[in-house]
């Protein structure tokens, strides 16, 4: 008999549990991304991860490392004094759409803006998933939500905000990427992207980095998983264009 090649593994900062997310859901794809990024840089036993109120308040069950769970919102004011007060330390927020980019929106507008040396992963589905589906900042103009039953409309309830076009025009920022989580070849730049921004941290480069995910909610958007993956391509996309806003650390920049 032949042997069987083995192509894959799991890398060991990711814990072996059953995981708590809706079915198609990217968190998972992202707490793996995070998990190998950390064990490959060799950094897990100094990586602290601070994790709000949301759908990622539960990742200290799946990233074997020291993990804090803070308020909604708040992770960017703890994750400053966190690194502050050990700067040998990696600290690192994960955090979604609604709690970055609405109720923590001044705590990382102002740690951005101090260029806090922090590395921030946001999660961006473009609706509250944990709370019942309603409207987050980031939800696209016509979007059903359980609290937009007719669609956002731009009088009355905004545009979308755009969290990397925004930071990225602030000098405590070093490095601004969004990328998507749908598809293997886009799963693939993410993790360049998420790596290079710890990697900064790691080299004590002064500043922010922060990488935006665009990651699908079936249950949240009311979509089967395969129609979720076709909506990030086909009208996500469209509003939060994929790319490098910012890398002031690479050569010519």
């Amino acid at each position: 008999m032949s042997k069987v090649a083995k192509v894959f593994e799991r890398t060991p900062t990711l814990k072996d549990v059953p995981t708590h997310y809706c079915p198609g859901c990217g968190h998972g794809i992202a707490h793996r991304l995070i998990a190998e990024t950390i064990d490959e840089l060799g950094i897990r036993g100094r990586t602290i991860g601070i994790a709000p109120v949301g759908c990622a308040v539960l990742a200290y069950d799946y990233l074997d490392i020291d993990m804090i769970e803070v308020a909604h919102g708040r992770a960017p004011a703890v994750a400053t004094g966190m690194k502050r007060t050990n700067p040998d330390m990696i600290i690192f927020s994960y955090q979604g759409d609604g709690d970055l980019a609405s109720i923590g929106a001044a705590e990382i507008l102002h740690a951005a803006h101090r260029g806090e040396q922090i590395t921030v992963i946001f999660i961006n589905n473009a609706i509250y998933g944990m709370t019942g589906g309603q409207m987050a900042p980031t939800t696209l103009l016509g979007q059903v939500t359980t609290t937009t039953p007719d669609g956002r409309k731009a009088l009355g309830q905004g545009y979308p905000l755009q969290v990397c076009e925004l930071f990225a025009l602030l000098p405590g920022t070093i490095y601004i990427e969004r990328c998507a989580l749908h598809t293997p070849a886009e799963v693939k730049k993410a993790k360049k992207a998420i790596k290079h921004a710890f990697e900064l941290q790691v080299d004590a480069a002064p500043g922010m980095a922060l990488v935006e995910l665009l990651s699908q909610c079936p249950v949240g958007w009311r979509m089967s998983p395969a129609d979720a993956v076709d909506w990030v391509e086909n009208e996500m996309k469209k509003v939060f264009p994929l790319g490098r806003f910012k890398d002031t650390q690479s050569s010519g920049v």
